[in-house]
């Protein structure tokens, strides 16, 4: 195709690794409306890799990926990306056991562990009230601030250019191309936009073309908590099966969280005390540890569509609107193939995987928010 420019709205891992793919053979101006890039989601990430999380489409892109980072971590400058860390899943009644052990049968990398190997990988944990367990030794650690380092780094070598403290406002057609306003006064002009905005992908969807996707940002709660003693950093991450609660080290202490996902606005959230609360509590039963300090809590955005599945490809109202949102959890062990996949469709506009592409299709969205919005409202929880 003909070498057109292109406007990227949104710094995070999104908007870093499309720009550098799109920066080999377009002119790529990345606006980022934050000071600095990554604040958001991209900051505040677990960073772990887990090649059996999520939806079938999501899988797979992970599975594509770990061939890309490996890829990325030969080159030169760039550390290795990816490193063993281990998961041990936990499941404390039979229900979970059962559905513990369906996962394992269909997961060559996770065994079940003896209960003295359970101890020699988390001594604190209160074997004898877990029901079931198993290890995944294919659980990793990834360096997100290298891999967007090396998107970032790679999209200005290419020839792009990133501006921070570009909040975007306004957005008309200006003949075949864009005019993009931003707050500080400044018009850009395009060929195309690319929407990677993240949990303001609807909005930005909206002010482009009228109609979004359906994303929900949900906050997810991180609180690192003092311990009696230095956490080993050896430990795998610790999670319970239904994601009710994970642990992990950092930095001699324990990182961990609620694994909540509270419906909220886009913006720069806060973590709610009663979740902080909530995960020492659960930590605290599920070990000897005996929590009580927490020396720093932070929470993030992980923004889904109905579902969970990203939106990638022309907006089905706009076609020089490329849609790169609704990556939810799996945004940063995604990145590599995701990349690949959306500069394809930006270029070609398919995909020889054609399972992958419809399950990425953004018009498929408009299906999902009317079943979404027919739903009938579930019963409120009792107080």
């Amino acid at each position: 195709m003909a070498r057109q420019r292109v406007l990227i709205i949104g710094g995070g891992m999104a908007g870093v690794s499309l720009g550098s793919e799109l920066a080999l053979d377009h002119d790529v101006v990345l606006l980022e409306a934050e000071s600095s890039l990554g604040v958001h989601s991209t900051g505040r990430s677990a960073a772990l890799f887990l090649s059996g999380y999520g939806p079938p489409p999501v899988r797979e892109l992970t599975r594509r990926s770990e061939a890309a980072f490996a890829r990325l971590s030969d080159l030169p400058g760039v550390p290795a990306l990816l490193r063993p860390r281990g998961g041990l899943f936990t499941a404390w009644d039979e229900p979970a056991a059962a559905a513990l052990a369906a996962t394992v049968s269909r997961r060559p990398t996770m065994t079940v562990p003896t209960a003295d190997r359970v101890r020699e990988l988390c001594p604190v944990l209160r074997v004898d009230d877990v029901v079931a367990c198993a290890f995944d030794e294919d659980v990793r650690d990834i360096d997100v601030a290298a891999l967007h380092g090396h998107y970032a780094t790679a999209l200005r070598r290419r020839g792009g250019r990133i501006t921070t403290g570009a909040r975007v406002v306004g957005a008309t057609r200006s003949g075949s191309g864009w005019e993009v306003r931003t707050a500080d006064g400044r018009t850009w002009r395009a060929d195309a936009v690319v929407n990677a905005a993240g949990a303001w992908g609807d909005r930005v969807a909206e002010l482009c073309a009228g109609i979004g996707h359906g994303l929900s940002p949900r906050r997810r709660t991180v609180v690192v908590a003092r311990t009696s003693a230095p956490v080993p950093a050896d430990w795998p991450v610790v999670a319970e099966a239904g994601e009710a609660w994970y642990f992990r080290p950092e930095g001699g202490a324990l990182l961990m969280s609620p694994g909540d996902e509270t419906e909220v606005p886009p913006g720069d959230v806060h973590p709610d005390p009663l979740d902080v609360a909530l995960v020492l509590e659960r930590v605290n039963a599920a070990t000897t540890l005996d929590l009580r300090g927490v020396r720093t809590s932070w929470a993030g955005l992980r923004t889904f569509t109905p579902d969970r599945a990203p939106v990638v490809g022309p907006h089905p109202e706009e076609p020089t609107l490329f849609c790169f949102v609704g990556q939810g959890g799996y945004g940063i062990q995604t990145a590599p193939a995701l990349a690949e996949v959306g500069a394809e469709l930006f270029r070609t506009g398919t995909l020889a995987d054609t399972a992958l592409a419809a399950a990425i299709d953004p018009d498929r969205t408009r299906v999902l928010v009317a079943e979404e919005l027919a739903r009938p409202a579930s019963p409120r929880s009792p107080a």
